[in-house]
């Protein structure tokens, strides 16, 4: 287990500490202070462009290595990053075409980070010049563990730039996919509005217009930006390979925000890695949901330091953060309880950023492990050494285990996009939102889930859930049925299949390219105001806790061989089918033809628990979070409280905590915010936690 901090030793010198007899004096009390924390791990280095070459040429990482040198005494390792997030004044004054124009054709400005153009090639060429220098001096010393390939790639809007080079890779791009003129015009719809182009160099940048440009070119652009991302991080990645094959790189993600697609950039990648802001969550499941997806990301062929199986978080917020209109202090348990529920969910890697809040620059008053006088005597340190400390007892536990999941939500980047697009059938309808609803109930019913693409191999999951995949390809329709075809049970709701890869709407009926693995066709669909409703009748074994009401989306289903399971009770579809089931092959494809509240969604999962023979982790108050990493026949549960309150347990045979080596029976009272990390065999039957009686 990989424990650690995010340290920027340049920010550490006199006259902002040290002395001027000795400026680089605090390094050494740092890494003390580190060690007494249980830190093992350090990241630096992702913002020194500026510091490791003042002036072009000349190159200084003399400084680096005796920082390097100092936790080599202490047994520390070294995270590097490529400092290319953050060009220096320099470069961009003699070159001020690297710097990125907006929509609006307005450059953006030096003299702070991601100011330059990923379609830059004179930006590459300077990037690579500095990443060789870097891996050649530095990547062979003895504590180098992993390289971070750039900072948040994308950050602040940058995923796109609207440069007259960008124009020519945009040209490129276009040429490549599409081959002809004819083709381009006839797949993006440019005859809409007598948009056709009679050359590759005519099609637009969607810059900013009168009004919107046409979504099957935004779609590509979207596409042609994730690609320019991915190939840029790819080039570093493929220049450290080369230079350092030993050392395994990465790159730090923001899970679900920026504007690339994520699976692509993981391919580029040995290991993910997640920046979290999980501690300003206020529900559990919204921080899981991210650390599901960066596990999702890379199923295959990953290498990460020590040989483990899941992701780093190389930046967990240990302390407050700076950019909110109130920024609150984190309050105690809070950050150790977010360590546990990444670790619970396959994270064999955990920095802290920062680890001390810096003096100097725009992020002065963003909380670290240190507050400013750096004595190590405050309460975040207090807490990240007894973490660090827990660490110990836990690392040769997990070692080797990993998150197992039977549940899948697919979840694709051209769907995301093409949703964004603003003449959507209903404004309110969001996928985040939507997706989010099925992942809750999941969630708090203990269920393992992954993410995938619909191009994944899903033939290891029980169960796939697809929420609105509006966008979905001839291609990947096939392989939904294939999965459904060879025993596996598909769940797919409304705004379904409503556009091919192109953006287009089908001519053959909806969802296209799969009425026939429902057994059923999509004729109309009404979307509604979100204060209005349609009731639901349910039929057959649907458990139903609440009275559920259709929202926001009703798709009017022709039935013609599946199986009714819920009808509308009101407006002029009345008695028509919501919800649907079909036999296809050896599965089952299911329907829901509209949103609901949440309620619902727990209800689903619980009748879907029956219809593919899945169980929870362990049964446990509605408020406890369980998760599981296994290895072979050992089985290690998590189980985390979120709630201010105590919350009461019983365990019907001994169950040993690791972190306390406390072995108990009968009841337990987990404590508010309070952590379990318990094993089971898997030859014995788990210990029941059962759901406590009413009161």
């Amino acid at each position: 287990m990989y424990f650690g901090v995010d340290y920027h030793p340049e920010h550490w010198v006199y006259p902002y500490d040290g002395t001027a007899e000795n400026p680089e004096a605090r390094w050494e009390r740092d890494a003390q202070l580190m060690v007494a924390a249980g830190v093992n791990v350090v990241r630096m280095g992702e913002f020194c462009w500026g510091l490791y070459e003042p002036v072009e040429g000349d190159y200084r990482f003399d400084w680096m290595q005796r920082v390097m040198d100092v936790f080599k005494a202490h047994g520390i390792q070294v995270v590097l990053g490529t400092p290319t997030a953050a060009p220096p004044l320099w470069l961009a004054r003699k070159h001020p075409e690297i710097l990125p124009k907006d929509a609006n054709g307005l450059t953006l400005h030096e003299g702070t980070r991601h100011a330059y153009s990923m379609n830059s090639d004179i930006y590459w060429e300077y990037s690579r010049r500095i990443v060789t220098e870097l891996a050649r001096t530095l990547g062979g010393h003895s504590q180098l563990l992993a390289w971070q390939v750039d900072n948040g790639i994308g950050g602040h809007g940058t995923e796109f730039s609207f440069n007259e080079e960008t124009q020519q890779d945009w040209e490129m791009w276009l040429r490549q996919k599409y081959e002809t003129i004819e083709n381009l015009n006839q797949c993006l719809g440019l005859r809409f509005w007598g948009q056709v182009v009679a050359e590759f160099s005519e099609v637009p940048m969607p810059m900013r217009a009168p009004t919107v440009h046409n979504p099957a070119l935004i779609l590509d652009w979207m596409r042609f930006a994730s690609d320019t991302c991915v190939a840029y991080v790819r080039m570093q990645a493929d220049l450290l390979r080369e230079l350092t094959p030993d050392v395994p790189v990465t790159t730090n993600f923001r899970a679900l925000t920026r504007h690339y697609d994520h699976f692509d950039m993981a391919e580029a990648l040995d290991f993910g890695a997640l920046d979290t802001y999980a501690t300003l969550k206020h529900r559990p499941s919204e921080n899981a949901v991210e650390f599901d997806m960066i596990r999702s990301l890379k199923k295959t062929d990953r290498r990460l330091p020590g040989g483990d199986h899941g992701f780093w978080v190389i930046e967990q917020k240990a302390g407050h953060v700076n950019w909110q209109d109130v920024n609150s202090l984190l309050r105690p348990g809070v950050v150790r309880l977010f360590t546990y529920q990444l670790v619970s969910r396959g994270a064999d890697g955990v920095l802290y950023f920062f680890w001390r809040s810096p003096r100097i620059g725009s992020e002065k008053f963003y909380g670290g492990v240190l507050t400013h006088d750096g004595r190590g005597d405050n309460r975040v340190y207090r807490e990240v050494a007894q973490i660090g400390e827990e660490m110990k007892l836990l690392a040769p536990i997990i070692k080797g285990t990993k998150v197992a999941a039977e549940v899948a939500i697919l979840y694709s980047h051209d769907n995301v996009w093409a949703l964004q697009f603003p003449m959507q059938p209903n404004k309110h309808f969001k996928q985040r939102e939507h997706m989010m609803l099925f992942y809750n109930a999941l969630h708090d019913r203990n269920i393992p889930v992954d993410f995938a693409r619909p191009t994944d191999d899903l033939s290891r999951y029980k169960l796939v859930l697809a929420p609105s995949l509006h966008l979905l390809a001839g291609g990947e329709a096939d392989l939904l049925k294939l999965y459904v075809q060879n025993g596996g049970t598909l769940v797919a709701t409304c705004n379904t299949a409503l556009v091919d890869e192109h953006n287009i709407a089908p001519g053959d009926g909806y969802p296209h390219d799969l009425t026939d693995l429902f057994g059923m066709e999509v004729q109309e669909f009404d979307p509604i105001a979100p204060d209005e409703e349609n009731h639901l009748i349910f039929k057959g074994g649907f458990p139903v806790s609440h009275l559920h009401g259709a929202r926001l989306w009703c798709d009017i289903i022709e039935p013609h061989e599946c199986d009714v399971v819920a009808t509308y009770s009101k407006d002029f579809y009345a008695g028509r089918p919501a919800m649907t089931s079909h036999v296809f092959g050896l599965g089952k494809a299911i329907y829901i033809g509209f949103t609901s509240h949440q309620a619902f969604y727990y209800d689903l999962v619980d009748w879907l628990r029956g219809q593919v023979n899945l169980f929870p982790l362990l049964k446990v108050p509605e408020s406890v979070e369980v998760s599981m990493r296994q290895h072979g026949d050992s089985r290690i549960y998590f189980i985390l409280n979120h709630q201010n309150s105590p919350v009461r347990l019983h365990f019907y045979k001994p169950a040993h905590d690791y972190l306390t080596g406390t072995t108990f029976t009968g009841n337990y009272d987990l404590p508010p915010l309070g952590v379990l990390v318990i094993d089971e065999k898997v030859a014995e039957k788990p210990a029941p936690l059962p759901e406590p009686p009413p009161a």
